[in-house]
């Protein structure tokens, strides 16, 4: 291990048995965390070729189970977003793709950090649950085209160790070590094909396009060179998508969005996603002729019919689709009121994350305990004009005492005089 990490400390490309030698090892104790520290280092200062991220990737799948998706006709297409706030796309993706027949079979897990993950959201619908096993998955997704089942314990081990190490090392911003970790997952997830939703701004891990443009081509090379059909869409993140940030207020949004009246941005990423995924799915020549079909399903009612027929089909009451108000409901809402005329200039996104965070609706740590009825609605976004006294966003809580929330939507709001630009939506493709 020494010799190894010497070799990528000077920049010499890794072979993959050197690669398979490092992270078996790591995997089942041999390699101790202070060298494997080491080589991450070496790793964020000369980074790695195309074919040591490959094999890199390649090797984390190979250190737990790999799941297979062959019992499942179809092409399967996974999509894999890098995280924001209030990035709601998963619960309008799964139903919309799924109704045009591209096969949905996702692994999601739980959250940590700003609001839950998708199996928290979804759980905010009574009698929902992704306990299932293995063969009812499969039977879904063919009757249904749809299925969400919780992610298996072991699914990349060595993923779950490095990305650990990554915390407490400085080497959380490495392109390869980022780029790999996510494949991995995917990949041993047994997806044919993956769309990648990668954010930038300043709610995002990329804070500037450059950054977030290496991150997807990597990720894009990886998988190509791993036999897996992969493009990615890079996506704005300096300010929240959507308005609702919190588990039930989001489950509410995505049915509004499969109604067809959700919020502009959210609408346009969706559609913009599940068209890339119906085309790796073979259902569409073109991502306009995809979109066509998604806005179809959309307007004559299926894509809302296969939400319904997805809960049901794992225990949920689907009469929530009709009827939100049965979803769970925080005991206060209060507005907060804007303090001057203009127009929204800046909104921060993380900070407005931290607030639904505060009132219960993510995690702080891995032990903290989801409210599903709390978080935040926003009334007003970047290039928004704003009367003095309008609500800008009103705070879902079930404590009567909020000024911390309050005071955090305020410092997250900038509110200028004259014309503000609305953020450019998507950046890029990259394919």
């Amino acid at each position: 291990m020494v010799d190894l990490i010497e070799k990528k400390r000077d920049g010499k490309e890794l072979s993959q048995e050197e690669i398979n030698f490092i992270i078996e090892g790591y995997t089942n104790g041999n390699i101790p965390d202070y060298q494997m520290s080491a080589f991450q280092m070496a790793v964020f200062f000369q980074g790695m070729t195309p074919s040591e991220t490959a094999n890199f990737t390649m090797a984390i799948v190979k250190s737990g189970e790999q799941v297979d998706l062959s019992a499942i006709e179809g092409i399967k297409v996974d999509k894999h977003s890098t995280g924001g706030v209030g990035d709601t796309t998963t619960l309008v993706l799964a139903p919309l793709v799924a109704a045009v027949g591209v096969p949905v079979a996702k692994m999601s897990g739980r959250g940590l950090g700003h609001t839950g993950g998708t199996i928290d959201k979804l759980e905010s619908i009574k009698g929902f649950h992704t306990e299932i096993s293995q063969q009812e998955f499969y039977d879904l997704v063919n009757k249904n085209k749809v299925a969400v089942i919780g992610q298996s314990g072991n699914l990349t081990p060595a993923d779950k160790k490095i990305y650990g190490l990554r915390d407490v090392t400085a080497t959380v911003n490495s392109i390869p070590l980022i780029a790999s970790s996510i494949m991995s997952k995917k990949i041993a997830a047994g997806a044919d094909a993956i769309v990648l939703d990668v954010k930038v701004g300043a709610g995002a891990f990329m804070k500037n396009l450059e950054d977030a443009k290496a991150l997807a081509e990597t990720m894009v090379g990886i998988g190509k060179s791993l036999g897996r059909k992969t493009m990615a869409v890079i996506s704005d993140m300096n300010q929240p998508l959507g308005f609702a940030i919190g588990n039930a207020l989001e489950v509410k949004e995505a049915i509004d969005t499969l109604q067809g009246h959700g919020p502009k941005d959210l609408h346009e990423l969706s559609l913009t996603l599940g068209s890339q995924m119906v085309c790796l799915a073979g259902k569409a020549d073109t991502p306009e002729t995809a979109r066509a079909m998604l806005e179809e399903v959309i307007a004559n009612g299926k894509a809302l019919e296969k939400f319904k027929v997805f809960l049901a089909a794992q225990g949920g009451d689907a009469s929530v689709v009709d009827q939100p108000e049965k979803l769970p409901t925080a005991k206060y809402t209060l507005d907060v009121e804007a303090k001057a005329d203009g127009t929204v200039s800046e909104i921060v996104a993380d900070s407005i994350g931290t607030a639904a965070m505060i009132l219960g609706a993510g995690r702080a740590t891995k032990e903290s305990t989801i409210d599903l009825s709390v978080g935040l609605v926003l009334h007003k976004k970047i290039g928004d004009k704003v009367k003095k006294g309008e609500p800008i966003a009103t705070i879902h809580s079930n404590h009567d005492e909020n000024e911390e929330v309050i005071q955090r939507i305020y410092d997250s709001y900038t509110i200028e005089e004259g014309h503000v630009e609305r953020p450019t939506l998507i950046y890029d493709v990259i394919k």
